[in-house]
């Protein structure tokens, strides 16, 4: 029997990448279904009551969600991040969870490299601004989207770039071309911009607090493109308040951003939406690595991106 593969994006793929992703499940016999838009998750519940696989973006994919669906088996989330899926929960079900790592990395390392941009020219207010030439840049975290950051903003901008990630050896950091310091405060104090690339997690969220921030250089921009849950948010809100020249540009907006903005406008800058992995290419990747994915686990039991 075929099996059966729901795409269930509330914010859709583009209509390339989704019809790229249909024809590859198509080409290996497997019926593809896709459900777009949908405004209440009852819509979700109801769809995956049949299927074997499940794709998504950055729906949440609970316990209740997984209960629905007997049948399934895989949960592909297109994308890096991957806490938008009950893990736990799927791992108790016997369901493999993956995601998609890498296939969206250049478009969320240009993002954050674009907003550096930005905010060096003031938010192009005509005023004289700043180059990224010469500054230093701090990665925290070295993954995939960090390494794309390093490689242009060495290449393209000649900038000093260091990065903290207790998980990956210092002698990978350094192939890259890039500075590895010994802990958070060394970074934050070094760093001219300092990129966020931590996923959220029980022991991220909410660590890039006050303390950490108070260390960073004077006229210094923080760079978020990882996720609003691991900010501090009445801590970022004082910093904003407290330093003037501080400055904080992101495509994950605070909840207390009106406040920020009544504070000192110009000094930050968010996205109307979570913007990182909004290209087309970035989308045509991860839909049809999502397809091979499934394809893979399916044919040939391979779980290589397996996350639980």
């Amino acid at each position: 029997m075929s099996k059966i593969v729901l795409i269930g994006t509330q914010k859709p793929f583009a209509t390339e990448a989704r019809d790229a992703t249909v024809s590859a499940l198509k080409e290996a016999g497997y019926e593809a279904r896709v459900l777009e838009a949908y405004k209440d998750p009852a819509e979700l519940l109801e769809a995956v009551k049949d299927i074997n696989a499940l794709i998504v973006r950055s729906d949440k994919v609970t316990d209740e969600v997984m209960a629905a669906a007997p049948e399934l088996k895989i949960v592909v989330r297109g994308g890096a991040g991957f806490d938008n899926v009950d893990c736990e929960a799927a791992t108790g079900r016997g369901i493999v969870v993956m995601n998609t790592p890498g296939q969206n990395a250049n478009a969320v390392a240009e993002l954050a490299i674009g907003m550096m941009i930005m905010a060096a020219r003031g938010k192009y207010n005509g005023k004289p601004g700043t180059e990224l030439r010469g500054k230093t840049l701090g990665l925290q975290a070295f993954g995939n989207v960090a390494r794309r950051v390093a490689a242009i903003a060495i290449d393209g901008f000649n900038m000093n770039v260091l990065a903290y990630d207790p998980f990956i050896p210092e002698e990978k950091i350094r192939e890259a071309g890039v500075t590895p310091v010994e802990s958070l405060e060394e970074l934050y104090r070094k760093s001219d911009y300092l990129s966020l690339h931590i996923p959220a997690t029980e022991k991220t969220r909410g660590s890039v607090n006050y303390e950490l921030m108070s260390l960073m250089k004077k006229n210094a921009v923080l760079v978020n493109t990882a996720r609003a849950e691991v900010i501090d948010e009445e801590g970022l809100l004082n910093i904003y308040r407290e330093h003037p020249d501080f400055r904080y540009v992101s495509d994950v907006a605070p909840d207390n951003k009106d406040d920020m903005m009544v504070c000192d406008g110009n000094r930050c800058f968010f996205t109307p939406k979570k913007m990182g992995a909004q290209t087309a290419e970035a989308n045509l990747n991860a839909g049809v690595a999502a397809a091979r994915q499934i394809i893979g686990f399916f044919e040939e039991g391979d779980t290589t991106f397996k996350v639980n």
